[in-house]
């Protein structure tokens, strides 16, 4: 396959960024997209130029680190897709492919593909958490958990937190990714003690970084890879009002 990239590159924070376009040959329909990335990363260095900075890390659609921009869609045209578990076999010989990082204030860019997203992780700092003494290690049956609510946890827990929600989202609201932080906790007996903390701590959090508001489109639940669910939105706003009735900051 023969390919034109058209890829952004920004030197760093402070500079300005442009669209720069590259050919590709000889791509094989069996390799990822970061390995096409890889192909072309090669050639750069050979004609002494500098490589395309990208982040990745297990390559495995497990780590979340993954996140570009393409073609109009984070991490892709395939859903429930990281990048790196894009194949070539999903584009044509002679395409033209647009690849920009995620586009949100709250992530700032460090180098051409590479956001910053600590944004994320400051948020799961401010309440993602359960602090109490929990004691050893349980056996698996000593608290009764219901079936049913033990998959829905396991399932809000399967966020990888690669922000595609925030990508996808026109307000770049990170609501997706907050709610199913805080509903993973928030309906196992461990996470009870601090549910009220835990709800307005991390939404406080999330607009100090920046987040816009829920969009209420559910462009983020169709773009995350993992198929989080918009039923987290719902408990996380249950969660916010149950806390707001007897809170003592007034807002």
């Amino acid at each position: 396959m023969d390919l034109t990239l058209k890829v952004w590159r920004q030197k760093n924070r402070e500079s300005a960024g442009a669209m720069v376009t590259y050919p590709v040959k000889g791509i094989s329909p069996d390799m990822s997209f970061l390995e096409m990335l890889d192909v072309l990363n090669e050639d750069l260095l050979r004609n002494g130029q500098d490589p395309i900075a990208f982040d990745h890390d297990c390559r495995e659609g497990i780590c979340g680190m993954c996140s570009l921009y393409i073609n109009g869609r984070p991490h892709g045209p395939e859903r429930g897709t990281t990048t790196c578990q894009l194949h070539m076999r999903h584009f044509n010989d002679g395409d033209t492919i647009t690849i920009e990082p995620w586009r949100a204030a709250a992530f700032p860019v460090h180098k051409d593909l590479v956001v910053d997203r600590s944004a994320l992780d400051r948020i799961q700092q401010a309440g993602g958490y359960v602090s109490v003494n929990t004691g050893g290690v349980p056996d698996a049956n000593a608290i009764p958990i219901p079936k049913t609510i033990a998959d829905k946890a396991f399932d809000a827990a399967t966020c990888i937190q690669c922000g595609a929600c925030v990508a996808a989202c026109k307000n770049a609201s990170a609501m997706l990714f907050l709610s199913a932080k805080v509903s993973q906790l928030a309906m196992l007996p461990q996470g009870k003690v601090e549910a009220k903390t835990r709800v307005e701590n991390m939404l406080a959090q999330h607009d100090v970084e920046g987040f816009g508001a829920c969009s209420n489109t559910g462009a983020c639940a169709a773009e995350c890879p993992v198929g989080i669910s918009l039923e987290n939105i719902a408990i996380l706003n249950r969660e916010y009002l149950s806390a707001k009735a007897t809170s003592e900051h007034v807002a």
